[in-house]
């Protein structure tokens, strides 16, 4: 044998272990739990050939605790680049195998790489978690490598998309990466994130709870909000991060691929002639309204089991992307509580970041009252999403299906906030309250000095009704751009989008805004 033939099959040697990783055994062990290994995933995340592996051969350096007699090439992540639907994208995918997925310095600085990478090309960046922790063996290096990860989260933060998919474990400072990324997608059954585990909680405050109820994917979803997606196996999840992907632009000087549809622009949408009932106390589910409109009737809702009474997620209308914002009168009667503001103010900001155009359909009688609300600071946290709006410069439509009551009329893309086009439907409300409680407030003594107070509270209710229960006083003083029959949301915004997709607003220059934390 040469010495060539040696070298060569000493690389093959030294790829080879990288590639099988903890082993068969590990290996096997990882699909009894219904894992997929990390490469089999980066295999299905990714178009078929395009996966280009970086740092296959970096090793820990770390020499305490025998861990120089268990040194495997990679480190315990598959780091590198490929491409979803044609379109280039950085990932990594941490090795449950090796080392338990834990992260030490090299593990992490080999995800610092991929991170630098993505924002230097203007690329998005995928991470997929399955991890113990922090490698106690390194001490500080292993905290210092989580550190670099986490400052270039936010460096990277609205400058390109970055998606979380959490497929295992996911504990301690591990769980501050994905919270600092824009999506967060886990997998039901096999994905945890907590910052103390079930054990310590208990011996610090006596409580017992499970592994699923402290930070599954049931809890995160329904009660934290901490993720946006759940999925039912790592398939699913690996498809609808391609799905995600694909709505998505690479970075903010881009926008989002234009998808041809053979929807016709001029559909018309019958369905949502009928769709406000009669009785305004009655409710309705304003999903239709966005499926009837948007290209195709394709919703991808995100977090819709979190903060239910607002709905917001991902279409296309005329092919374009536009991030969608509704209220639902099916839940709370479609109320804005701390929830659902902060739901909705985080992914406005998403939208204006990338440059995503705004669709939002109003049907919100108002804040949700309630001392729990407010000592909980609902006054800080409706700010959040007054001011993801007023500070969004991406075109922002609006359509006002019914209730426009109040602040939470302000706040829900205005015209006074800077909406570009407004339109109501002729079912629609806008004024301070209901009838009935400010008829209450502008007549009470009138009503009670009355021969026949309920007659007269009826009456009065109903010259409140004639002036305000309709949307054409608003449009009388240029606060709606048109009122429209519902069948023709579809066209009207459709125009409204090509009109104003060259949009531009200047602001005035400063570092950064103070957001109501």
């Amino acid at each position: 044998m040469s010495v060539d033939d040696a070298r060569v099959d000493e690389l093959r040697r030294r790829k080879a272990q990288a590639v099988a990783g903890g082993g068969q055994a590990r290996v096997s062990a990882q699909h009894s739990k219904g894992k997929l290994t990390a490469r089999e995933r980066l295999d299905l995340l990714l178009d078929e050939g395009s996966f280009m592996e970086v740092d296959p051969l970096v090793e820990h350096r770390c020499r305490d605790f025998d861990m120089d007699r268990n040194v495997i090439p990679g480190d315990g992540v598959v780091c590198g680049h490929g491409t979803i639907g044609g379109k280039t994208v950085y990932c990594f995918a941490q090795d449950f195998t090796v080392y338990g997925g834990s992260l030490g310095e090299m593990h992490g600085l080999k995800i610092c790489k991929i991170l630098d990478m993505a924002l230097k090309t203007g690329s998005p960046v995928i991470g997929l978690n399955d991890s113990g922790g922090a490698r106690i063996q390194e001490g500080v290096a292993s905290l210092g490598s989580y550190a670099e990860i986490f400052f270039r989260n936010v460096r990277a933060s609205g400058v390109i998309p970055q998606i979380s998919v959490i497929m295992g474990p996911c504990a301690g400072g591990a769980v501050y990466s994905p919270a600092i990324t824009d999506f967060v997608i886990m997998v039901d059954g096999t994905s945890h994130m907590f910052i103390t585990g079930p054990e310590v909680i208990k011996t610090v405050t006596n409580e017992e709870v499970s592994f699923e109820d402290l930070g599954g994917s049931t809890t995160h979803a329904t009660k934290s909000g901490v993720t946006h997606f759940t999925a039912t196996d790592d398939e699913e999840a690996l498809e609808l991060t391609r799905e995600l992907v694909s709505m998505l632009p690479s970075n903010n000087l881009q926008k989002a691929a234009i998808l041809p549809t053979r929807d016709p622009i001029d559909r018309v949408c019958l369905p949502l002639q009928d769709l406000v009932p009669d009785n305004p106390k009655e409710p309705y589910d304003i999903v239709m309204a966005i499926e009837e409109t948007v290209d195709d009737g394709a919703f991808l809702e995100v977090q819709s089991e979190f903060a239910m009474n607002i709905v917001v997620g991902f279409a296309r209308l005329g092919g374009h992307t536009i991030g969608v914002v509704a209220n639902q009168p099916n839940f709370l009667a479609g109320c804005l509580d701390i929830d659902a503001s902060v739901k909705a103010a985080r992914f406005v900001r998403f939208c204006d970041s990338f440059n995503i155009p705004l669709l939002t359909f109003v049907d919100v009688p108002g804040f949700l009252p309630g001392a729990s609300q407010e000592w909980g600071g609902i006054i800080r946290h409706g700010a959040k999403l007054l001011y993801a709006y007023a500070e969004a410069t991406v075109p922002k439509l609006t359509v006002i299906t019914r209730k426009a009551y109040g602040g939470a009329y302000d706040v829900m893309s205005s015209k006074h906030i800077r909406g570009d086009y407004n339109v109501a439907w002729p079912s629609a409300q806008l004024a301070v309250m209901g009838a009935e409680g400010a008829v209450q407030i502008i007549h009470r003594r009138r009503i009670a000095s009355s021969g026949n107070p309920e007659q007269e509270r009826e009456r009065l209710v109903g010259d409140y009704e004639d002036t305000f229960a309709n949307p054409y006083r608003a449009a009388s003083l240029g606060y709606l751009d048109d009122v429209i029959q519902p069948s023709e949301t579809r066209i009207v915004m459709a125009k409204a989008l090509g009109a104003l997709l060259e949009k531009e607003e200047v602001r005035p220059a400063r570092k950064h805004g103070n957001i109501p934390l």
